[in-house]
């Protein structure tokens, strides 16, 4: 109770302070979100060893974040309480327990200075070496606790220094994590009309001792990174190369290997063209050994908890359900576990290409026709591998080893009229469930999806999706739907469901259905929704979170005020 007492009376003395001061003209603002469901006992959902589905302990849960900003001249502060009552929803870290102040800051900027004293978010280059985020719905923030400095002593360059602790729960971890990073816009500098060229060096440190003896590798872990981002008319390139220093692998959860130290890298190319009516766009990601963790021994939990860098799947993020069952993770470590499993990274890439039908044509009919079309594939990296002791690898630098995913698809979006518009959907995808999940066997899957949406009016429209995924493994054979119905610009309600007829498992045979609705006013939003959770993988920005089959009623709030 005195924690309760305490995260409200210091959001109560804040929000005073700024009604104290909105004659001067202090900018106060927050928010307020709640996601609570009630878990239930559910007979007719069944898993592979025939078990229905069965409320917890304690069936009702809640995530609640309550934040409030102020800003005045050129400072600002802010806090943010969080309750996880009595329990934070299933699958969330452990470490999300109770009631308590979670983040806090003060901030000096003007336009040369930005000072940040307390919790702070940062992002290096592409992040692979470093980013602090928040992201509810997977249960990450890893915010640095200490202090960030950013300085512009020109237009052209911007120089940034962090130091601090990462967020563990409502804890901070005991190893320390600083760094500088340096962008330079050479553009700006020979002023350059057509062409943008900036320049980025980056380094990062991790201080941890851990309860090794005689340890082989050094407490602190050095990383470096240099970028360059060139922009031509309609031609735009980037590229990042990453390097972290000698350390100890973690192939197993919790347990450092002390005789098995590695360095690790990370090249990332971009490159692309675009303008109106054709795009195309592709990437290419080698990883080694590049699992970065503010304490070692955090590598390979399942809820991302002090993880310092974004690696991120780079294939499609499908808005359809069915596409989303084999979905990527991204394979940044090391594990050498037997000759038919053996991985020190990833490498691969995607291609993107999109291409408007010209309105009046003869494939762009009357209003235009839209083809998208992406190819994903990612392979462990190839090299020699030595399983017993001492292991050991090489790799080949562009050595692709075992396939493990793949993702080729297409998307045809036709417009019929001004009030109807309907999408076609090719998707083929090649999954290793041993690499990827550390399960047994491979899935091919061809899925083939169709939407339509017909607008009334300016606010009320009603959509219509039909999806179907032959597999060939697994789980077999999904067939699902789902209709949404926006009723005006406040209302809005939606059926779906998954139905897995194809399990070889009659008694797994389910059906995930889910029937809601939304209420939006203003900057206020409340949704209710009752139905089934498919279990597996919940993906948000291509980073993801296992979560466990489970049925009940949900209600979910946010507001801004």
């Amino acid at each position: 109770m005195k924690i309760k007492q305490l995260l409200f009376l210091s959001l109560l003395s804040i929000t005073a302070f700024a009604q104290e001061k909105e004659k001067e003209k202090v900018n106060f603002n927050g928010g307020f979100e709640s996601n609570t469901q009630w878990y239930l006992n559910d007979n007719g959902l069944r898993d592979e060893f025939d078990n229905p589905t069965v409320q917890p302990e304690q069936p009702l849960r809640s995530n609640t974040y309550l934040f409030l900003n102020f800003k005045y001249k050129n400072w600002s502060a802010g806090i943010q309480g969080e309750s996880y009552m009595e329990n934070a929803l299933l699958n969330l870290n452990p470490k999300y327990d109770g009631a308590n102040v979670a983040t806090y800051f003060l901030q000096y900027r003007n336009k040369k200075i930005d000072v940040t004293a307390g919790y702070f978010y940062e992002q290096f280059g592409s992040g692979l070496l470093f980013r602090s985020w928040e992201d509810r719905a997977l249960g990450i923030n890893n915010a640095l606790r200490g202090g960030r400095i950013i300085f512009k002593p020109t237009d052209y360059i911007t120089l940034k220094s962090i130091y601090g602790n990462q967020r563990t729960g409502f804890d901070v971890t005991k190893s320390v994590v600083y760094g500088a990073d340096t962008e330079i816009v050479v553009s700006d500098i020979f002023k350059l009309a057509t062409t943008d060229i900036a320049l980025g060096l980056t380094f990062v440190a991790r201080d941890e001792k851990t309860d090794i003896v005689d340890p082989n590798f050094d407490d602190v872990t050095n990383s470096f990174a240099g970028r360059i981002n060139v922009n031509h008319n309609s031609f735009y390139f980037s590229s990042e190369f990453n390097y972290k220093a000698d350390d100890a692998v973690v192939q197993t959860p919790g347990i450092i290997d002390n005789n098995l130290i590695k360095p690790g890298s990370a090249l990332l190319l971009n490159l692309g063209y675009s303008k109106k009516g054709f795009g195309i766009d592709a990437s290419f990601r080698r990883m080694e050994n590049m699992a970065f963790f503010s304490e070692r021994a955090a590598k390979g939990n399942p809820f991302n908890d002090k993880i310092m860098n974004f690696i991120p799947n780079l294939t499609k993020q499908h808005h359809y359900n069915l596409a989303n069952i084999y979905v990527y993770q991204s394979q940044p470590s090391v594990n050498i576990a037997d000759i038919n499993f053996v991985k020190a990274g990833e490498i691969g890439g995607q291609i993107d290409v999109f291409y408007d039908f010209k309105k009046g044509s003869k494939i762009g009919g009357k209003y235009g026709t839209k083809v998208a079309v992406n190819l994903a594939n990612w392979n462990a990296l190839g090299g020699t591998f030595l399983l017993f002791t001492p292991q050991n690898y090489t790799t080949d630098f562009f050595g692709f080893g075992k396939r493990i995913y793949t993702d080729y698809n297409i998307e045809i979006t036709k417009k019929w009229s001004p009030k109807l518009q309907s999408i076609f959907s090719y998707i083929n995808q090649f999954y290793n469930r041993k690499f990827i999940e550390d399960a047994i066997g491979e899935v091919n899957t061809n899925i083939v999806a169709a939407e339509a949406t017909y607008k009334f009016t300016a606010t009320r429209s009603i959509r219509v999706m039909g999806e179907h995924m032959w597999a060939d493994y697994d789980r077999k054979n999904w067939a699902g739907a789902t209709v949404e119905f926006n009723i005006n610009s406040k209302f809005s309600m939606y059926v779906s469901d998954l139905y897995n007829y194809g399990n070889d498992l009659d008694y797994a045979q389910n059906h995930y259905y889910n029937i809601g609705g939304a209420f939006r006013k203003k900057s206020t939003r409340i949704a209710l929704n009752y139905g089934r959770q498919r279990g597996g993988l919940v993906c948000v920005g291509g980073v993801c979170r296992f979560v466990p089959e489970s049925s009940g009623v949900s209600v979910s709030l946010n507001t801004a005020f």
